[in-house]
């Protein structure tokens, strides 16, 4: 059975000042919208370095924040555009 796609809340679309920390669901559907990244290619598009795949798995577990400019990025990635700019 598949699960429902997860809705990301407005209030983590926002810029910094007013941003909202999305829950692990929320950027795990940010990676899949973005083209299914995997936490590798996640890590290698941010330039997280050698252990940021793990970094990755600690975002979507919510063991540890992620930044809001990782954060912007995989959105206008994933088709959100550019969450930084009011409008």
């Amino acid at each position: 059975m598949s699960r429902p796609d997860t809705t990301i809340r407005h209030e983590c679309l926002r810029p910094a000042e007013r941003w909202t920390q999305p829950t692990g669901e929320e950027i795990r559907e940010v990676l899949r919208l973005a083209g299914g990244l995997t936490g590798s290619k996640t890590a290698k598009t941010l330039g997280l370095g050698a252990k940021g795949d793990r970094t990755v798995r600690r975002w979507i577990s919510e063991e540890s924040p992620i930044p809001y400019a990782a954060w912007a990025i995989l959105c206008d990635l994933a088709g959100f555009g550019p969450i930084w700019k009011d409008g």
